[in-house]
């Protein structure tokens, strides 16, 4: 399977990029979005693609290994996104692409537990080999409260104390060890909606465990940093929290070190999203540095 990227075009005119450009994917993913923007830089332009996830990376190559050494790949989370700049003298940088969304191979592929669909080990770090506790021990160790509060704040479940209570309470007959029993444990107080009833604390989790909004908070800055004068920095959003924390950014360096492009974010096609469903809740802010 192969990741389809979103908001594809509306990403290529965003960094409005010409021939010999160099441009950074903060999370390469799959190379969904590679393709078209090594093409658009070509012949000579450059791309430093970063990812914590080594299969992801291992895919990127296969899918991008004709453009040779026009991409230099990085395993590592973008929040080093200046130290990993400097290690691999990738310089006069004209545009970043920070794309928080997932690929499908990593919900569907990985054996992580990122999906409720499927039975896995509660893990959900995005780098396995990190030292970061995973989903599975934050359930078992955290307290009631500190679970309510993730669920809550992460995953705006509204029924997070309920849950983290019930959470608390099974774990003390049995560890609470992989997907199907956290899903068990929600489908007892959520009832089946628009949406299954484990998302919301699947994604709260998540984020918990890798520490996502952390990252996107201090990354901001650090990307604008790096950009060349008018150079454009893209981020796509997926929902609400990462959404308010770009556009919170943006708005506090308007008129200093950026000039925001949309003041409202771009979202997909009604024909994207008869293509791709994934695309629904995609939003694509855009800053130029001045």
């Amino acid at each position: 399977m192969k990741h389809v990227p979103v908001l594809l075009n509306e990403v290529i005119e965003s960094l409005r990029l010409k021939s010999g450009y160099n441009v950074v994917d903060c999370t390469v993913g799959d190379g969904g979005h590679c393709e078209k923007i090594l093409e658009a830089i070509g012949p000579r332009g450059k791309l430093l693609g970063i990812d914590a996830d080594q299969e992801s990376l291992l895919r990127a190559k296969k899918y991008l290994y004709k453009f040779g050494e026009r991409v230099v790949f990085a395993r590592d989370n973008f929040v080093n996104l200046k130290k990993i700049v400097q290690e691999n003298n990738f310089e006069k940088v004209r545009g970043i692409l920070v794309d928080l969304g997932w690929s499908s191979p990593q919900f569907q592929e990985r054996g992580r537990g990122f999906s409720f669909q499927k039975e896995e080990v509660l893990d959900m770090r995005y780098n396995p080999n990190s030292d970061s506790p995973t989903a599975k021990e934050l359930l078992n160790n955290l307290s009631e409260k500190e679970l309510e509060k993730i669920f809550r704040e992460y995953g705006e479940e509204k029924n997070s104390r309920k849950i983290a209570k019930l959470i608390v309470d099974t774990r003390k007959d049995r560890e609470i060890k992989t997907t199907t029993d956290l899903v068990n444990i929600v489908e007892k107080v959520n009832k089946q909606g628009k949406i299954h009833p484990a998302t919301r604390v699947f994604q709260a989790l998540r984020i918990a465990v890798n520490d996502e909004l952390g990252v996107l908070k201090n990354v901001l800055p650090d990307a604008v940093d790096v950009l060349e004068l008018g150079g454009r920095l893209s981020v796509i959003t997926f929902h609400s929290l990462e959404d308010r924390i770009v556009k919170h950014y943006f708005k506090s360096q308007a008129g200093k070190s950026i000039k925001i492009i949309n003041k409202k974010p771009i979202t997909c096609s009604p024909e994207e999203y008869e293509r791709n469903p994934r695309a629904r809740s995609a939003k694509l802010r855009i800053i130029e540095k001045v």
